[in-house]
């Protein structure tokens, strides 16, 4: 109506470009006609980004794998550029990407990821909460009010209580919302531990073991 002020809206489509490197590790028997294997998403910290892929094998299973480990997963771990965030559009289309490239069993897909990373995971995963069986974000943060989405998803959160980097009481929010949506959360808490807590829990086998456990149930 003219000279007056009318709410409106719109609906389209739009189309990005997205792109990424990453390292992607298979396992023994990978080629064995007929498995399909579950897949772990690994998203590294803010000092691993860039164009140097060899960053990536600094923490976490990529080093461990770089060092002689073998794991019964497909492990992708896709490196952010430089001085950016994590960008779930391309998070999304790699997992695609993936899931098309190779024999995965879409009931048994896991993300875990550390400082930045672990941001990274609660971000993803609140954007596509069907997607994953399991998630293991390692001293991330996010924002505490949107993770009632995670409330059917197995989630272990780690976190150093002396972690200077962030604050343990950043990732003890996203815990305690979590579990009053009634979700299915474990909060590792390393009273002595600062920002690397990492470390120590990625050296535990307990973690893949129960990553491993978990499927995701089929909705009726």
């Amino acid at each position: 109506m003219e000279g007056k002020q009318v709410a409106q809206e719109f609906t389209d489509r739009v189309t990005i470009d997205v792109h990424a490197k990453y390292l992607l590790y298979l396992p023994d028997g990978y080629r064995t006609e007929g498995t399909k294997w579950p897949l772990v998403l690994f998203l590294h910290g803010s000092g691993e980004r860039g164009t140097d892929l060899g960053l990536v094998k600094k923490h976490g299973p990529p080093m461990l794998v770089e060092a002689g480990r073998k794991y019964p997963f497909i492990l992708v771990s896709p490196q952010c550029p430089e001085d950016e965030d994590w960008s779930i559009p391309m998070l999304k289309a790699l997992l695609d990407t993936i899931l098309e490239r190779h024999p995965v069993d879409r009931s048994r897909i896991y993300l875990t990821g550390i400082s930045r990373g672990g941001k990274g995971v609660w971000k993803f995963a609140v954007a596509y909460p069907d997607l994953f069986a399991a998630i293991a974000p390692i001293c991330g943060w996010g924002d505490s009010t949107k993770v009632s989405v995670l409330k059917d998803v197995p989630t272990w959160v780690f976190h150093g209580k002396k972690d200077p980097v962030i604050a343990f009481e950043r990732e003890e929010s996203m815990v305690k919302n979590l579990k009053a949506a009634g979700g299915n959360v474990r909060f590792t808490a390393y009273p002595e531990a600062g920002h690397d807590c990492w470390t120590e829990t990625y050296q535990n086998p307990g973690l893949y073991e129960w990553l491993l456990q978990q499927k995701k149930r089929e909705k009726v």
